[in-house]
């Protein structure tokens, strides 16, 4: 056991891994000589992992493109075109859900069994998703086996939460911003990656062998677990706290910051998993083939992803608030040039409209999630004003904020699931995203009011 010093931590080795006690990240000298190498390490195998997690999340958004004509011949699709679009959607839209559904107890497990610990297991389970779906996938599989296996890929949309409550715990408040845009950024990229996988295949195996996409994924699922396990560390100081979900559902701000975040998280993830579909079913004359789709999915995701740190960036320097209502706004005008692209069936515009969206939702991932922890220390400050002792008001400005980031992460990850079905039901009754397109403006527009009468208008409590 290491003694525990003015720049040490207190580590100690138990049943579950290595522990350490003694994690003071707000004391400069602790934090610039010992906790930001510890940290960083923590970082860095953390995103790994998520990004792998994302990727098999976002699977099935590559899986639909190897569904053609010969999975409708064999039966498992059925209906004309529109009806078998809303059945491609519906496969993309299960995953989503199910993934948003596990977020929240992704984030407990981080307290329960340590941020090392848990990122093991969730690591190792998204072999499950991906053997099932190697196992299954031919021309004539059910379309109902199809929604199972669709729905075990969900797994990999928990990893987000677990990753982002852990690293939330290992950085200081003036770096989360950065901290956590970098975890999620990479973490968001494992998206354009298996989109580029999948355009690899597709370009030099074709269509007829999705399980290539799957084999290459195997290996790196291990390499995350083991990784983990060799180079990552468990904080005492993120034990649950049994009242923290309680008291973080009676705060106004969990749900305040869950309805933002699924306008930016929620359109990113959705329009990741759609995106190719909607070119395949609105400009079918330019995308007959699988290929053609996949040449263009993965560029709205990756640009979305890599901008995501300059996001937190900003936020950390200019204010959350500010910057994600600014961009809220700019997410209306991109919906409205998409939708007029799609009224004048220009393809160039509507994809630098889209990938303006992809843009734009990875900057507010990045403003959002800073917004978080820096409302619970405001109010941590506030209380330490009146007379609470420090060390108190900031673990419970740690507890609220990691029960907000599992909260938040979960409710706006449904905001996916909308998308697709947005898309769904458009396509089902009128042939085009149009209304769909309508619906997003009308969504972000009302974004903009609720950053602005919560956080910025002169007077508010809380101001981030």
């Amino acid at each position: 056991m290491a003694l525990a010093t003015d720049t040490a931590p207190t580590t100690r080795t138990r049943l579950g891994g290595r522990w350490i006690d003694d994690w003071r990240p707000e004391d400069p000298e602790f934090w610039e000589r010992t906790g930001k190498p510890i940290a960083r390490r923590n970082l860095w195998f953390s995103v790994f992992s998520e990004h792998i997690g994302f990727s098999i999340w976002s699977l099935w958004s590559v899986m639909v493109l190897f569904l053609g004509p010969a999975y409708v011949a064999a039966g498992t699709f059925t209906g004309e075109p529109p009806e078998v679009a809303a059945q491609k959607f519906l496969l993309t839209a299960l995953p989503t859900a199910l993934g948003a559904f596990v977020r929240l107890p992704y984030t407990f497990a981080v307290a329960t069994f340590g941020g090392r610990n848990w990122t093991i297991v969730s690591a190792s389970l998204l072999l499950v998703p991906t053997i099932a779906t190697a196992l299954v996938l031919e021309p004539g599989v059910s379309y109902s086996t199809l929604l199972l296996v669709a729905c075990l890929a969900g797994v990999g949309g928990g990893n987000f939460a677990s990753s982002m409550a852990n690293i939330n715990a290992f950085y200081p408040e003036r770096e989360k911003g950065w901290a956590l845009g970098l975890n999620a950024g990479g973490g968001n990229l494992g998206v354009p990656v298996i989109q580029l996988v999948g355009l690899l295949v597709l370009a030099t195996a074709g269509a007829e062998h999705p399980r290539i996409v799957l084999l290459v994924y195997v290996p790196f699922i291990v390499a995350a677990a083991v990784g983990a396990a060799l180079l990552m560390d468990n904080l005492s100081t993120t034990s649950n706290q049994p009242r923290a979900l309680r008291d973080a559902t009676r705060e106004k701000h969990t749900w305040v910051m869950s309805f933002l975040y699924i306008g930016t998280f929620g359109s990113f993830i959705g329009f990741s998993f759609a995106f190719g579909q909607v070119l395949t079913n609105q400009f079918s004359d330019s995308f007959a083939t699988p290929l053609a789709a996949a040449s263009l999915t993965w560029l709205g995701p990756l640009l979305g992803s890599l901008i995501r740190p300059v996001g937190g960036k900003l936020a950390d320097r200019f204010g959350g608030a500010r910057i994600t209502a600014g961009n809220f706004v700019a997410m209306a005008v991109g919906a409205l040039v998409v939708f007029a692209a799609s009224k004048l069936g220009s393809l160039p515009l509507f994809v630098v409209g889209f990938v303006l969206l992809f843009v734009l939702s990875g900057l507010g991932n990045g403003s959002t999630y800073k917004m978080i922890p820096a409302i619970f220390r405001v109010q941590a400050m506030d209380a330490v004003s009146a007379g609470e002792d420090t060390a108190v008001a900031d673990r419970r400005a740690l507890r609220m904020s990691g029960a907000l980031i599992g909260i938040a992460g979960a409710v706006g990850a449904f905001g996916g699931v909308l998308v697709n079905l947005a898309f769904r039901q458009s396509f089902l009754t009128t042939g085009t995203g149009d209304a769909a397109y309508l619906v997003f403006v009308a969504f972000y527009v009302v974004c903009v009011a609720v950053t602005w009468v919560v956080y910025l208008r002169p007077g508010t409590a809380v101001r981030v």
